[in-house]
């Protein structure tokens, strides 16, 4: 299936000489939610507004459904939706005044059922007559959402979504961004909570210094990446790790009641059987044992550490 967004061999650098992008490559597919990670000043806002028509690429093209975003910047640009970092909306607009403008900016027709819908998956209906200065934070992040989707895009960009918004607020977002996949939007989401992205998205791309470091299936990346300890509590203390178990990198806690063992996840269960069957040997017994996966955070961190 042909990707619904292609970007190739895309650069940005600026008259004063910084190279925002270099050589970015990246194709996300159709109905996908795709994670955009980078620390601050990476490219992230950068890229996603190239790809919306806000900023001129210097070099490379990129496709939106088929569309070239310079060439045929119309077409291109009412497929896609964007709701930007910053909340910037009239304030004394009403929500369903706001919402309609933004649908007829793309010269789409009055549809007074469509926005209803929107307002009222974003459980934003009991405010339509509201005017926007009387909103909190969160509920002006969902009109946000709402003035982005007015025109019926195929693609949605979130530029940092649950920025400034309460954990609990930020759990219902993932709930209304997982069904607008569901309605087949496609969703690409940058973030600095990298339990959001470790929650939704499909894929994750992550961006250092302007450049594209790595592409990877969520999944395929934790267990590629991640790495697991097994922890286990012993009945008796240890003074230090036995001679006998040194081969297997153990780690003995500081109160000496503990066997932290660990491995990545490709596959270390012949380690593991090993490890039980000297500890049996050693005479070594254990009352309890847990086990603790990498978080994408932690890989995330690491890899952005390498780069550096």
């Amino acid at each position: 299936m042909q990707p619904i967004i292609s970007v190739s061999n895309l650069s940005k650098t600026y008259a004063s000489g910084f190279s925002a992008l270099k050589n970015i490559n990246l194709d996300i597919s159709r109905g996908e939610i795709f994670a955009l990670l980078g620390p601050n000043g990476a490219g992230k806002t950068t890229l996603i507004s190239i790809i919306c028509g806000i900023v001129n690429p210097t070099e490379g093209t990129v496709l939106a459904d088929g569309h070239d975003i310079v060439r045929d910047y119309r077409d291109a640009r009412s497929r896609i939706g964007l709701v930007p970092q910053e909340l910037t909306t009239d304030a004394f607009e009403t929500v369903w005044a706001t919402v309609s403008f933004s649908r007829g900016l793309f010269g789409k027709p009055a549809n007074p059922a469509h926005i209803e819908k929107i307002l009222k998956d974003l459980s934003l209906w009991e405010k339509k007559d509201s005017k926007i200065m009387t909103l909190s934070g969160g509920m002006k992040r969902r009109v946000m959402i709402a003035k982005a989707l007015s025109h019926e895009p195929q693609i949605l960009f979130l530029d940092e979504p649950t920025a400034g918004v309460d954990v609990e607020l930020r759990r219902d977002m993932w709930e209304v961004v997982r069904s607008l996949r569901e309605t087949g939007v496609t969703i690409i989401l940058t973030t600095h909570y990298i339990e959001e992205a470790e929650q939704m998205a499909d894929r994750v791309g992550v961006i250092s210094h302007g450049e594209i470091i790595l592409i990877e299936d969520k999944a395929e990346l934790m267990h590629k990446l991640g790495r697991k300890q097994l922890t286990l509590q012993l009945q008796q203390r240890l003074e230090q790790v036995p001679a006998e178990l040194s081969s297997h990198g153990l780690e003995l806690s500081d109160d000496g009641n503990e066997l932290v063992y660990t491995y990545d996840t490709q596959g270390e269960r012949t380690g593991i059987t090993a490890l039980l069957k000297d500890l049996n040997d050693a005479g070594i017994r254990f009352k309890d044992l847990q086990t603790k996966q990498s978080s994408l955070e932690e890989i995330f961190v690491n890899l952005v550490s390498e780069r550096r």
